[in-house]
């Protein structure tokens, strides 16, 4: 990295570019010439990189797994595992198959027909890998659950896919499904992955190590057509059910491109994605992404805690490393000298995705670890990276970076009609759209059609979030176009809002939402959690108030603040701002299945609402 270099006014003020010379990094990045890259890319071409079924035809778990088990990678390790006791297993590609095979077979012994959904409630445990690679063997559609889910939520799902199988551990089982089960008729099977000292039956349900000991490795992958459904992936709605997005096996070319050029993955890497599996992030990039490119995943089953990732990172000799906001902000709660004393002369890419990262986040990474977080951007929607910062791009701090090879995104405005123009001007606020025709699209929502088609204008997918695109189209992000704040004429991105307040030394988080005002429409109103050795009080929230006036100026800066313990968020990390806004307003929270916590965060120190009118740092805009 050649340093940094100051630049102009971006979209969150004035920010140092962080600018890199690829011939200094190592090894080569794949994407160097931006502008040649795009211009000579197809997907029809990035397709040869896949060996393809004999006969034709594309299988995730064939490309992930089988093709290498028997190639030169066959001994190579594919998953390193790291248990919460410590315990570790590595499985080689070869290993891997046969075990993915065996379960395939045992699939069908139990009557699992193609199409038909095999549910996931399980940790990062190794017979995740297996049975997800398996149930995609035999060409059964994987819907992976977070395990942290309580029975309604899983219920929900289970029920809404229809699903036939769910493979499970005996706790889980006990506290979360047995009391549900009699609702769910379309389950036939439960499979449960026993542990030492786990060894008595429990009744309705198979045991894994009876179920796979038996049978086969020598299951013969069957004919896929890259249009078969292989992955259903639910993401929560702000009222009502969550929606059941559906993914195809061509998904795979999507989880290639996007691993070679946003993640830059190499052969001899070591790569680790600290994503749940219950979440799209997780199978996406937590397992199927790296195994396409044969590298060494590594899967740690323990959650977060900064210095045991950072001895991880250490000791693992990790060299590219894909993690979250949420994580990032409480690395920077402990300070970059927490780093300190760790060799991490290995780690040579870090990126990040969940939510928007703030600048502050993109800019620990520096102070903490030498080299910057590249922030990226895409939806379970979208089944893959879409628009990212590269290894050999300069990254300006608070910016989604720039589409991938084969990616078209624009700005756009929706016309009465129901069409789209497109916003050509530079940094004009509009909603973010991508191009159709990419592999990875979702192809619907379950039992939805009707929404589905709403998501599409004149060949565009309109995303719901807002966005900018400067001059050298990088693109910015604004807000979901339900969040963002209409006060006296402006709207109101809550990512600027945010990001504003944690440049503070005493702001750890910060979430913003609109508050209706009978004068301007609404006000800004922001939650913010403190960093460690800052208390709540008058004098900090005065000092917050008039340090984003000063950065946002008065049109855009909040006219109330609320400190909080903590900010509500999903179990992927993001900060649930409909939900704050709920609970501010008193009006129904909608579907809370992902959400991390159900407690009501709790003000912290005096008067947790607004300053009185007279104490503001001004008047309203």
């Amino acid at each position: 990295m050649a340093g940094l270099q100051e630049t102009g006014v971006g979209a969150l003020g004035l920010w140092p570019r962080i600018r890199k010379d690829p011939a200094m990094l190592e090894p080569r990045p794949h994407l160097v010439d931006y502008a040649a890259v795009r211009a000579s890319f197809s997907w029809e071409k990035a397709r040869a990189a896949l060996s393809g079924l004999p006969g034709g035809g594309l299988n995730i778990a064939h490309e992930a797994v089988h093709r290498h088990a028997q190639g030169p990678r066959a001994q190579k390790t594919a998953l390193r595992w790291i248990g919460k006791d410590g315990s570790r297993h590595e499985f080689s590609y070869a290993q891997l198959s046969a075990e993915a095979r065996r379960f395939a077979s045992a699939l069908r012994s139990l009557g699992a027909a193609e199409g038909e959904r095999v549910f996931l409630l399980l940790g990062r445990v190794p017979e995740l890998y297996v049975a997800m690679f398996g149930a995609l063997s035999a060409k059964a559609v994987v819907s992976p659950l977070f395990s942290a889910f309580g029975p309604e939520p899983i219920a929900t799902r289970i029920g809404m896919g229809q699903g036939a199988v769910l493979i499970t551990t005996p706790e889980l089982y006990r506290r979360k499904v047995e009391g549900i089960r009699a609702n769910l008729p379309s389950l036939r099977h439960v499979v449960l992955v026993e542990r030492a000292g786990e060894a008595e039956p429990v009744a309705g349900t198979i045991r894994w190590s009876e179920l796979v000991s038996g049978a086969s490795p020598d299951f013969a992958v069957p004919p896929t057509d890259a249009e078969d459904l292989a992955l259903l992936h639910f993401t929560s709605g702000t009222t009502g059910r969550p929606k059941g997005a559906v993914h195809v096996h061509g998904a795979v070319l999507t989880h290639y491109v996007t691993g070679l050029y946003a993640l830059d993955l190499h052969e001899e890497d070591i790569f680790w994605c600290t994503a749940d599996p219950g979440w799209v992030t997780g199978t996406s990039y937590g397992v199927i992404a790296p195994l396409v490119h044969g590298v060494i995943n590594l899967v740690v089953e323990a959650e977060f805690d900064a210095q045991s990732w950072y001895g991880i990172l250490a000791s693992e000799k990790v060299t590219v490393w894909y993690t979250a906001p949420t994580a990032i902000r409480m690395m920077m709660k402990l300070g970059a000298e927490a780093v300190r004393g760790y060799d991490l002369s290995a780690l040579r890419f870090m990126a990040s995705v969940g939510e928007p990262l703030n600048p502050e986040g993109v800019m620990f990474g520096v102070e903490a670890f030498g080299r910057p977080f590249h922030d990226n951007w895409w939806q379970t929607e979208t089944g893959g990276i879409m628009i990212a910062n590269f290894a050999a791009m300069d990254v300006k701090p608070g910016s989604m970076g720039r589409p991938l090879p084969g990616i078209e995104a624009a700005i756009v405005r929706r016309e009465p009609d129901g069409s789209v123009t497109q916003i050509e001007e530079p940094m004009v606020e509009g909603e973010l759209a991508l191009k159709k025709g990419w592999p990875s699209m979702f192809r619907g929502y379950l039992g939805e059609e009707e929404r589905y088609r709403k998501c599409f204008a004149d060949d565009w997918y309109l995303t719901g979030d807002l966005a900018k695109k400067d001059e050298e189209g990088y693109f910015w992000f604004v807000g979901r176009a339900d969040d963002v704040i209409k006060s006296a004429g402006h709207l109101i991105g809550p990512f600027e809002v945010e990001s504003a307040l944690m440049e503070h030394p005493a702001v750890a988080e910060a979430a913003v939402i609109g508050k209706p005002d009978p004068i301007v429409g609404e006000v800004v109103k922001a939650f913010v959690a403190l960093k460690p050795g800052f208390a709540a009080s008058e004098e900090l929230r005065r000092d917050l108030l008039g340090h984003a006036r000063k950065r946002l100026g008065p049109a855009v800066a909040p006219k109330e603040i609320d400190f909080r313990d903590n900010l509500p968020r999903t179990r992927s990390g993001k900060i649930m701002r409909r939900l704050l806004k709920a609970r501010e307003l008193g009006l129904p929270e909608g579907d809370l299945s992902t959400l991390e916590s159900d407690e009501r965060p709790v003000a912290q120190g005096p008067a947790a609402g607004p300053l009185p009118a007279e104490n503001r740092p001004g008047d309203r805009p």
